[in-house]
């Protein structure tokens, strides 16, 4: 975050999704939150961190769907394999479905 946001630590909370879910902002807005994360993804340990977003959604009561994919990294073929699942998610909520 330093690069983006500078070295003030409390600033980056308003930017950190799994903070965010934790104060309760968008509470009642989701019945679900769909996530696809590869699972060969270089950025994994050190900064993406999935399992902390899951761990403030069941804090939270928000339901996570968090989706490891086997071989996949960050790249554009990991986002064109499964964007049609994420179309197809929201697309079912726009319709009230």
């Amino acid at each position: 975050f330093t690069a983006y946001l500078g070295p003030e630590r409390a600033l980056w909370e308003a930017h950190d999704a799994a903070r965010l879910i934790e104060t309760g902002i968008g509470e009642g807005c989701y019945d679900d939150i769909l996530i696809d994360q590869g699972d060969a993804d270089p950025f994994l340990v050190e900064q993406l961190k999935p399992e902390l977003l899951v761990a403030a959604g069941n804090a939270a009561g928000q339901t996570i769907t968090l989706r490891m994919q086997p071989g996949y990294d960050h790249s554009y073929f990991f986002m064109a394999s499964f964007i049609a699942d994420h179309v197809a998610f929201h697309a079912r909520r726009l319709k009230g479905l």
